[in-house]
Parts: C-alpha cells; structure tokens; sequence
C-alpha cells in the first residue's frame, strides 16, 4: 500500500493556501532579515527594498527604527566597513568612496566620518602603489602616453589630478633613474 507522504493534512500547496497572509510588519521584518543575511545593507537600502514590495511607509518606518536600535542596521559601521574594505580591496580614494556611500543612502554627515578614516597619507601610499603595479604595462609607450594612462587610472578610482600626476610623474622618474643604474651609467664615469 503507497502512503501520501503528505499525511492527513493534504499537499504542502493546499496547506500554504490555508494559512493567513503575513501582515505588513511580519513581511517587513521578514524581507529585512533576508536581505541582512547575505551583506550588509543601509537603512535607505532596506527602505527601497520594502517600498518595492509595497509595503506602507509608517510599517517601514517602525520596522526600521526597531533594527537600529537593536544594531541590525546601523549606517555608521557600514560606512567605515565599506571605507576600509574598498580602499584596501580596489583602491580606491576617499571621492570614490564617498560618491559610492551616498549611491547607497548613507547620511551625508556618516560619509564625512568614514572618509576621514582614510588620511592623505594613506592615499597617497595606495596611489603610489597602483600606480607601480601597472608602470611595467606601460613601458614601450611614450612617456606622454604612459602619463594619460596611469594618471587617468588614478582619476577613476577618485584621486585628484594633482595627486595623481605627481605620483606619476615621480614614478616615471624612479624608473628612469634605476634604469640608469641598471645600465651603469657610464657617462658618470668619464
């Protein structure tokens, strides 16, 4: 004799029709605790996400409230997370990261704060550093040409013109230089 495997109570189908519909703020929250699961969201993020599923602003806004004061969503670590990991990840600079931040809904005042994480200095170490991993791919061009190519990489990942021409420029001179040492130098010598 073959059993349904279902037992008495029918089909899982029958059984999803005969239960109540979630309410707005057990959707609410559903919706935002799935989509915190995979990464960290902003505030706006989970927001946009609720108003695509039609659910009422006042819910949204109490689900929202109730996240952050219980640390599920909080803005600020998000900025400083994001600040620390795409600098060191891609390299970016703090425009770059600022115009992402603010793509993404952070408070303008909690990107100011995140992107002072990063100071000059740090900046311009990572310049200095992206641009010495790609000067081997530009030897055989003319100098004119490998200084529009790498500086133009360094504008888009945010750095300002001046900075990045003057990293530029200064690793165009090391290599210059430690080829002439390599080559010995001879005209030193006479």
């Amino acid at each position: 004799m073959v059993r349904n495997s279902q037992g008495r109570g029918g089909s899982s189908e029958s059984r999803a029709s005969q239960e109540p519909p979630l309410d707005p703020e057990e959707q609410a929250r559903a919706l935002c605790l799935r989509l915190l699961t995979g990464t960290p969201r902003t505030r706006r993020q989970l927001a946009d996400a609720m108003r695509k599923r039609e659910i009422p602003d006042d819910v949204a806004q109490h689900v929202l409230e109730r996240f952050e004061d219980v640390g599920l969503i909080d803005d600020q670590a998000f900025a400083n997370a994001w600040v620390e990991s795409r600098h060191r990840g891609r390299g970016l600079a703090r425009r770059a990261l600022a115009r992402e931040l603010h793509h993404r809904g952070v408070d303008a005042e909690l990107v100011t704060e995140a992107v002072e994480l990063l100071d000059s200095e740090q900046e311009e170490a990572t310049a200095r550093e992206l641009v010495g991993r790609r000067l081997r791919s530009t030897r055989g061009l003319e100098r004119d040409k490998r200084i529009r190519r790498l500086a133009g990489m360094l504008a888009r990942k945010g750095y300002s013109e001046g900075l990045a021409l003057r990293v530029v420029r200064d690793a165009l001179a090391q290599e210059a230089a430690t080829e002439g040492e390599e080559e010995g130098e001879p005209w030193l010598w006479e």
